[in-house]
This record gives C-alpha cells, structure tokens and sequence, in this order.
C-alpha cells in the first residue's frame, strides 16, 4: 500500500474523538477545569490490550523496545516505546508485569509485538483481551476513591505500579500513573464488569464535582501535562518498504475510523517520514535504554546530541482572536480553528520559524480555558529551545492564506506535575 502526504489531508470519514466517547457531557470549559479542580473519568477502553505469556516476553520486548528491563519487578508498569531501525517511533504503550511471565501491552505497541512474535524464535504466546480502562485523576481523585475502597493500602502505591482494589463487589486493578499531571488511578479489569465500576465511581464522585471527559477535551488533557499522542503528535513510522508486511497486517487490525495518518497545517512535508519524530523529540529520552535494541545505533547517537526537543509554545493571544476575527470580514479569511482543537484526528502540524527560518513544528495545539491560552506542542531546535524564546508560527492549511502568529517557548509540561504527590494527604 503506497502512502502519500498529500492524500493523508483527506478528511476522515468519522471523528477521530469519538473513540473518547460523548463530544462533551457538560461543556468542553467546565471539563478543563475538572483534573485541576476536582476530578474526572475518562474512559480509555478503545486502547487494545494483548497478553503476552512465556520466559521469553522480555527478550522479545528488549529486541524491539527502547526501554530497559534490568529491574522490572511483578505489579510494575512500564512506558513501552518501540522504534524502527533509524530510531522513530513506531508505537507505544503500558506493559504491566502480572506474573514472572506474564505481561499486559496496553495500545497499539500490542499489534507489532505480535507481528514479530510470529516472525522471530521466541517462547511465548499472545492473546487479545477486552478490559475497561477508566481513568480518575484530579485533586479530589483519592477521596473519591477511598469512598469506594475504604482499605488504605493502595494509597502505598508507587508511581507506576498497579494495585487491588474493591469497587462495587468486584476486585480490580488500579494503576498509579498521571497522564493529567495530577495524582490518579486507571482502573482496570473485565469489560463485562465496567459499566457497574464506572457507575460506582460516578455515584461516589458526585459530592467531589466529578466530571467526565469528553471527546473535545481529552486531548488537552494531554497537551497541558505534554503526553505526545499517536497520529496526533507523531505519525507511526510504518509506512516505509521494509515494514510493507506489518503495514498490511496493521491495517487490517484497525477499525475503520481509527486509521493511522490523517495531516493538516502549513509544515512544508515533503514525505511522509517528515511527520516520524524519535523519542527524544517527543521528551521520551530518559527511558531510551544503553543497550542494543531495533533503532538503538540511530536512537543512542541522538540522545548524546539531540537536535531538538520538546517545548509547549504559548500563541499570542491577539494573533489568534485575529483568526477568528477573521471570519467576519469580506474576503478570504483565515483556516478555521476548532475550538478547543480540532476534532477530525488530524496531526495539525504547522511550521515554526525564527526570522523566516524554519525552527520546528507545532501539534496538539488547543486552547486550554484553565490557563486562557492558546497552546501547542512543538519539537524544536535545540539553539532556540529556551522558555522566553519568541518564536513565530504560520498558521493555514495549504492554498488558504497564512497567519502569522506570535508564540513564546515555554517548558514542556506546560502544567505543574503533581501525578506523583503524596495520597495519604489526598485522602
């Protein structure tokens, strides 16, 4: 199957967010405000989950993963990210060790783990799994939690380490991780028992302002805690000829509405592999392991001397209400700006420059009513990389005319990180 740039801005049939579930529940603004706030459930079921069994799933894993594995106790979840053989980023995903031989790939990371499973010499075996994924995360997440599950000993529970849980007569698992940027659980078990567990949880939730995130905020959610996000951030670099199998394997997994690259936005990409980023550009470097694995020789060359990294740029605000301005003058006006980002799943990638000279791209961008701003991801080179750096950005899809518009370099997260706070506190 052959890919080109200018055909992956063909609009997708169906909206990329749907897959979040209801656009909005009570306003996209209202929700923004919920994981600062008090708290929300969002609910990331759509993710794939393959199981993976045998003595040989961390070698598998350690071939085509940049991540190291030396210390991978039972109960631990790893960020998996997986690269080609120049170091870009193919997928990615949570791997939860349950057993000495047992291991849970959350994502799509799942599909090509299996495509090498069945083309390499290993010992172990891989499975489909149909489990709820709800997250609850703000500053009212613990309380509502603990109404649920009055037993404290998942409130000992590291970062990044699953524990038990009772909700509503059903034991689960609960995964200590941030993906707001506050402190949190993704709860997890059986879909079959998901819709009494999210119910529970909104019930106990409702004294605490619980809110659920919609399909138009989830993606800011990441944006202000800079969690880069498939075809959002980065296309998969699986459209090149030496991955063509897994390419057609891949697809034919997909639903319909969940194909890998749609674009959008002014960057000048000539091929498609100028929308691959590396796990360096995206923030990712402190998991790339010293070790060799499928990309490592382009991958560890990159980290010792990275020539971009990850920034969130501030837009001006008067540049982009001009935007919108825009639409109520006579004549050709500017390319339209979803509120609060676009909902078709594109990766709406515009060009960055410095004195007309092309310093990096913009994703993500969404307007975040918490910090009534206009904000955006963006990989940039690392001589302009400093917070306070200006920076300008040409917004427009091609042959609609161009905005310019001011943006300052800030770091990346933009929001203060407290995923990791102490929940004995927040109880």
């Amino acid at each position: 199957m052959e890919f080109d740039v200018q055909g992956m801005r063909t609009r997708p049939q169906e909206y990329f967010t749907t897959r979040f579930g209801h656009p909005e529940y009570t306003s996209f603004l209202d929700e923004n405000l919920s994981w600062k706030e008090s708290a929300y459930i969002g609910d990331w079921s759509f993710l794939w989950q393959h199981r993976f069994r045998g003595p040989d799933v961390i070698r598998l894993m350690s071939d085509f993963s940049v991540n190291d594995y030396t210390r991978f106790a039972i109960g631990q979840s790893k960020h998996v990210i997986h690269t080609n053989v120049d170091g870009k980023v193919i997928h990615e995903g949570i791997l939860t060790k349950f057993g000495e031989e047992d291991y849970m790939l959350h994502g799509r990371g799942g599909f090509w783990m299996k495509h090498q499973l069945e083309r390499g010499d290993y010992d172990a075996t891989v499975e489909r799994e149909d489990w709820f994924i709800y997250q609850v995360s703000g500053p009212q997440a613990i309380k509502i939690l603990s109404k649920l599950d009055p037993s404290d000993e998942y409130l000992d529970t590291k970062f990044m380490h699953v524990a038990r849980m009772t909700i509503a007569g059903h034991e689960i698992w609960a995964l200590r991780q941030g993906m707001s940027g506050e402190i949190g659980f993704e709860l997890q078990g059986p879909r079959e028992i998901g819709q009494e567990i999210y119910d529970a949880v909104m019930a106990a939730g409702a004294e605490f302002g619980i809110r659920r995130m919609g399909a138009r905020i989830a993606m800011v959610n990441h944006l202000e805690a800079s969690y880069p996000t498939i075809a959002t951030d980065y296309l998969p670099a699986i459209f090149e000829p030496s991955e063509s199998d897994y390419l057609e394997f891949f697809l034919g997994s997909m639903p319909d509405n969940a194909q890998p690259a749609y674009i959008a936005g002014s960057f000048p990409g000539e091929k498609i592999s100028d929308y691959y980023r590396s796990p360096i550009e995206l923030g990712w470097s402190k998991v790339v392991a010293d070790r060799e694995f499928l990309g490592s020789d382009a991958l560890l060359a990159e980290k010792a001397n990275p020539t971009r990294v990850l920034r969130t740029l501030v837009w001006n605000a008067e540049d982009v209400a001009d935007v919108f301005s825009s639409l109520f003058r006579r004549g050709p006006n500017y390319t339209y700006m979803e509120m609060p980002r676009d909902q078709w799943g594109y990766m709406w990638c515009d060009r960055v420059e410095v004195d007309g000279k092309l310093v990096g791209s913009t994703t993500s961008r969404g307007y975040s009513y918490y910090f009534r701003e206009m904000l955006s991801l963006c990989p940039i080179d690392v001589a302009h990389a400093e917070p306070g750096t200006e920076v300008t950005i040409v917004w427009g899809n091609p042959g609609d005319p161009e905005k310019r518009i001011r943006a300052t370099v800030a770091p990346a997260p933009y929001k203060t990180d407290r995923a990791r706070s102490d929940l004995h506190g927040a109880r």
